[in-house]
């Protein structure tokens, strides 16, 4: 009797331990000859695969409300695709998601310099950000781990900076956990850019789906999409999705902001403030019965519509991805937080730790 329970809870050990299962093989070499590798994450009917170049989310299948699975993020078959110009595919973005105005920022007194990708402006972390380089892999139980160590300089940034990326998948959710140290003051803000049609990826545009954000307000942006510094209420303006809207409702609406943005490309004030994991936003697509919500432990988010695709890239599976055929949600600091010294502070000091969190929770109905 004894035996047959230590054999029984033997194989309960087993279950429990195997209920996400990680593999990894090779996804081809960088043009200096890197090898990059691609891990796969299962759980139940959830797959995420994640490169280790930039930390890219390439697939992720979520079951619709007949348990059929897809392929809800947009990308590319090979590793080539992403070495081209795209807009950020499923990419890790550092060190600093979202924009810094006119390309510089002032710490400690210190004046610092970044390079131009965007107009004036710096985006996502500069011309070689943390979406582009080549992260060290390895898998830590359930878990896929990423680790870099971006040196004092790189892209303008002060300080040697440590950064460890951890995706877990269970059967109904991706979470990714990032955490890093400095050994110079300096200014972080680390998210992930996948592009999302629930849809399946590819499968038309995203004007239907339905968006709930829980905030009361967003951060105005000027002609270059740099925040003016303003926290403006949501109430009575397209940017209010305290209720469900469908994302086509009020996208070309008479209003500055979406002029603008061509659309939705705004960072909303989270009503959570940030620092506990916390609901921000849900997305339901109502032909499959996807549904997606956003945790995190952030106090903004960017929402973008896919207004930039213009069908000039083809994707996965041959799929054309045209203007509005995505969205993003983007948990972050607020864009442009060095520059704005009453935003939520992106500051990052020797000793500290950043620690930052947020979830993505997939279900049907």
């Amino acid at each position: 009797m004894f035996r047959v329970i230590i054999a029984l809870a033997a194989t309960l050990a087993f279950h429990v331990e195997a209920k996400t299962m990680v593999t990894k093989k090779p996804f081809g070499k960088t043009n200096d000859g890197t090898a990059v590798d691609l891990y796969t994450l299962k759980s139940g009917k959830l797959e995420a695969s994640i490169t280790t170049f930039g930390g890219r989310v390439v697939t992720l299948k979520t079951p619709d409300r007949t348990g059929k699975s897809a392929d809800i993020v947009l990308g590319f078959d090979t590793l080539d695709g992403y070495f081209k110009t795209n807009p950020y595919f499923g990419a890790l973005i550092g060190r600093y998601g979202n924009r810094i105005g006119h390309a510089k920022f002032t710490l400690d007194g210190h004046a610092y310099t970044l390079p131009k990708n965007d107009g004036d402006n710096t985006l996502h972390g500069g011309l070689k950000g943390f979406d582009s380089r080549v992260w060290t892999g390895k898998i830590d139980g359930d878990s896929l781990v990423l680790t870099y160590l971006s040196k004092d300089g790189e892209e303008g940034f002060p300080g040697n900076l440590s950064a460890t990326v951890k995706y877990t998948l269970t059967s109904n959710e991706l979470r990714i956990d990032y955490s890093a140290t400095t050994d110079k003051d300096t200014v972080l803000n680390l998210t992930n850019h996948s592009y999302f049609n629930l849809a399946g990826q590819g499968e038309g545009d995203v004007l239907k789906h339905e968006v709930t954000l829980l905030a009361d307000r967003f951060t105005p942006v000027d002609k270059g999409l740099i925040p003016t510094g303003e926290l403006k209420t949501t109430a009575g303006t397209p940017f209010d999705f305290h209720t469900p809207h469908a994302i086509g409702e009020r996208i070309n609406a008479d209003d500055e902001q979406i002029k603008f943005g061509k659309g939705y490309d705004h960072n909303w004030v989270l009503s959570s403030g940030g620092g506990s994991l916390k609901l921000a936003a849900k997305v339901h697509e109502p032909s499959t019965g996807r549904v997606m919500e956003v945790l995190t432990t952030e106090p903004g988010l960017q929402f973008y519509t896919g207004n930039f695709l213009d069908g000039t890239l083809t994707g996965k599976a041959g799929k054309v991805y045209k203007q509005r055929y995505a969205f993003c949600m983007e948990t972050q600091h607020f864009p442009d937080s060095p520059n704005h010294p009453k935003f939520p502070s992106t500051e990052l000091r020797p000793g500290q730790t950043y620690r930052t969190t947020t979830v993505y929770r997939f279900s049907a109905q």
